[in-house]
């Protein structure tokens, strides 16, 4: 008997290679090459619809892009605010939207929420689950008090048999959870391959764009915390979530890192409670420390997530090092703490060659905006020198290597968010100064670092 031929996949960017190698010679990534049976040649392209359905597969005709009608995405809340924020408004008709996250974070239960939600609106949903049984799906909704739920049910893995099911029932609204677990027959490699990922994904994309569902498709995310399967399934859809946070906390965040009908970098926060994911409407007191008295090492910033300004605390501890002191950072760049590190030192006289410096971001929340830049020394010199800033004080700025406090984008909504909240003190970059006053907010606007720190020893 001829022995079947194989080939060695990526399990990062899909290329293929005939034989193993330790590093992919398409993306570079390493040991991420695993053998499978090469595909036979299909009689028809991949991509072509499954018999009896159309979709895109008819021509269109080409037409200059003056003379297409420009409309506005109709679209349909959740009734789930927080999620409804991170998709734009709500879910869009034909849209598809790929959720990922760690095991046991909550995405099954926030989907499933919901599609109950959806049903009670009015919207028809099928919720198709592949990793579960029946009972146990109906035994979640019971735990989240979801009684009497008349969501569509549907446990099958076989793709063929997904799309005969919708186009019998014609929901508006399907969940496929998860993408890893449906297979095609057209393929003969097992669940979860690159091929059969990216296959089923190609077809309920299809589908959802010649009919007008709405798709939302779970995935796995690898121990790095990327999406598994080629980053290909990403540009395929039209959202990408990312579900964040310890499930040892209670507090989850869930991020659009892609959006085709919204902001990208929107969040959206929610507690986990026994009834479920409930939506917080004040994120920034989870990131803010309840400190009875004001203690060293702590500064308040105003960072955006979107079009969300949140305030998070910055904390850090500057203890006596070693001959080779540490930098530690979580939550932030810790290449960037070396580098502020540096400024501080040479255009501030503040020197911490001799200390370990670690820094914190309150709340788990990962800050990647340079505006963190001014609160992180603030709150060094703070621990540095023992003495606390004072009460409702915050900061934020870019810092260059020249020593300049850069200004940060939408000044005046983070400032008019901590007025909100009660902040009363906030040195912020000259440029980001408004032109009238905020009631209750004592503004200093610097130029340099070292008039920051003037202005904070003064105080």
């Amino acid at each position: 008997m001829a022995k079947e031929k194989t080939t060695f996949t990526c399990t990062e960017c899909g290329g293929t290679s005939p034989r193993w190698l330790g590093k992919c010679p398409s993306c570079g990534a390493w040991n991420t090459l695993i053998e499978q049976v090469a595909e036979a040649a299909p009689g028809k392209n991949r991509l072509s619809a499954p018999q009896g359905y159309a979709g895109l597969a008819n021509v269109q005709p080409v037409l200059p892009l003056a003379a297409i009608e420009a409309q506005d995405v109709a679209r349909t809340p959740s009734g789930i605010d927080e999620l409804d924020r991170v998709l734009g408004g709500g879910i869009v008709e034909g849209g598809v939207v790929l959720i990922g996250g760690d095991p046991g974070i909550g995405k099954s239960t926030l989907l499933l929420q919901a599609m109950d939600a959806l049903q009670r609106a009015g919207l028809p949903t099928l919720y198709v689950t592949g990793e579960e049984s029946g009972a146990q799906v109906a035994l979640r909704s019971r735990r989240l008090g979801i009684d009497g739920s008349q969501v569509q049910l549907l446990a099958e893995i076989q793709l063929e048999k997904i799309l005969a099911t919708v186009e019998v029932t014609q929901p508006a609204v399907v969940v496929i959870d998860s993408i890893q677990t449906t297979y095609s027959d057209q393929l003969t490699s097992a669940p979860g391959s690159v091929a059969q990922v990216r296959e089923c994904a190609a077809h309920l994309t299809r589908m959802a764009k010649g009919t007008g569902i709405a798709v939302i498709l779970v995935g796995h995310v690898t121990k790095e915390g990327a999406l598994a399967g080629p980053r290909v399934l990403e540009h395929m859809v039209d959202t990408v979530l990312y579900f964040e946070g310890d499930t040892h906390s209670q507090f989850r965040l869930v991020r659009a890192i892609k959006n085709r009908f919204g902001a990208v970098n929107e969040i959206g926060v929610f507690a986990m409670t026994e009834k479920g994911l409930k939506g917080v409407s004040n994120p920034s007191a989870i990131f803010l420390s309840q400190h009875s008295e004001p203690v060293p090492g702590s500064c308040v910033m105003v960072t955006l997530e979107g079009t969300r300004p949140l305030l998070v605390e910055i904390q850090a501890l500057v203890d006596t090092g070693g001959p080779s002191p540490r930098r530690l950072s979580v939550g932030l760049d810790k290449d960037r703490l070396a580098m502020l590190l540096a400024v501080l030192h040479r255009h501030a006289g503040v020197a911490c060659m001799d200390q370990d410096v670690f820094v914190n971001a309150v709340g788990g929340v990962r800050i990647s905006e340079p505006a963190a830049d001014l609160a992180v020394m603030l709150a060094i010199t703070s621990s540095l020198r023992g003495k606390a800033l004072p009460r409702g004080f915050l900061a934020f700025g870019e810092v260059g290597l020249a020593g300049e406090v850069r200004p940060a984008p939408r000044g005046q909504e983070r400032l008019k968010e901590a007025a909100k909240l009660g902040f009363s003190v906030a040195v912020v970059p000259k440029a980001n100064a408004p032109k009238k006053p905020i009631e209750g907010l004592t503004i200093h606007a610097v130029e340099r670092v070292d008039e920051a720190m003037d202005v904070v020893r003064g105080m």
